[in-house]
């Protein structure tokens, strides 16, 4: 484990490695903060995006030591945007070890958006290594979800964009669009996989944001561009599965959550995760407070959403013990 030279920066990486995890992938793993402080671990959207170096500045290096890491084919992970023994239990499996290699007892599961959906299915598989939990966005990893972002909200809210969308598909395919797009972004072929994955790639981000500047895809962007964004593929693979749980699993098991503290934070207009997810969620779950940030779209990005994300961490931490 190498301790990297922080150059005066606090939010620097305390630590990093490279874990081996079995199935022939390695992890990044990084620390922030300090030795002592009180432990917790972020987990990264998509699936397949990666931690950022914005993802540390949630902690307070003072109070914290925040685990970031990587999931399988994300980051700076390997194999890169492997699919190959790549699931949902893999993930929770890969965090196990990963607290284990750090000697950590408990600790603070934060995530967002997909890191949410990953974050809820740890912790009703390992409740007692869960201090507490703070989700931005709930996504209980359902198709219903899916098909209301991507079909009916998308049509509703941003119907040029819903045509663009749909543009990319033929009219026969245009009758199940998302089993479309999975198929298409899976096919190994670069001219069928490389404008489907764009044009999902760019739409997401059209939704994740309430006051985008962009409200159409760039059509020829998305036919001719060079660009292949990686988390289209995962999202795909992850997605064609139902995220690799059972249906309505999450919200099923919200109960062996019980006995640990809960913050959500919910965009008032994410049309990405409505919430609509958050409130089913908190209902069964029964120890979790939703903060509801006016005005705000999906993306942590959006004003007051990193700052709800913020206290919420520092509100949970107050009376956890340091390791």
């Amino acid at each position: 484990m190498t301790p990297p030279d922080g150059g005066g920066d606090h939010f620097a990486p305390l630590t990093s490695q490279m874990l081996e995890v079995g199935d022939g992938h390695s992890l990044y793993v990084g620390t922030v903060g300090h030795a002592d402080g009180i432990p917790a671990v972020y987990l990264h959207g998509g699936p397949g995006s990666g931690c950022q170096p914005s993802h540390r500045r949630l902690f307070d290096p003072s109070r914290f030591r925040a685990v970031l890491f990587d999931q399988r084919g994300a980051g700076r992970s390997q194999p890169a945007r492997s699919r190959e023994h790549n699931n949902t239990q893999h993930l929770i499996a890969d965090m196990e070890l990963v607290r284990l290699a750090l000697g950590i007892e408990r600790w603070l599961v934060v995530g967002g958006s997909w890191g949410a959906t990953l974050g809820l299915a740890y912790a009703q598989a390992h409740p007692d290594r869960v201090s507490g939990i703070v989700l931005r966005a709930t996504f209980l990893g359902t198709r219903a979800e899916l098909d209301w972002a991507f079909d009916t909200g998308l049509r509703t809210f941003h119907p040029g964009l819903y045509e663009d969308f749909l543009s990319i598909l033929t009219p026969d395919e245009r009758s199940s669009p998302l089993d479309a797009y999975f198929r298409r972004i899976l096919d190994p072929d670069p001219a069928i996989h490389g404008p489907a994955a764009r044009a999902w790639h760019d739409t997401e981000r059209v939704l994740s944001e309430a006051r985008s500047g962009r409200r159409r895809l760039d059509l020829e962007d998305v036919h001719n561009g060079g660009r292949l964004p990686a988390t289209a593929f995962m999202e795909a693979h992850y997605f064609a599965q139902e995220s690799f749980l059972a249906t309505g699993q999450l919200v099923a098991g919200a109960g062996r959550l019980k006995a640990i503290p809960g913050v959500i934070v919910q965009g008032q207009f994410d049309l990405l995760c409505p919430p609509a997810m958050s409130y089913a969620l908190t209902k069964a779950w029964g120890n979790a407070e939703i903060v509801l940030v006016e005005g705000a779209g999906h993306a942590m990005s959006e004003p007051g959403v990193t700052e709800a994300v913020v206290a919420g961490i520092n509100a949970l931490a107050i009376n956890h013990p340091r390791q």
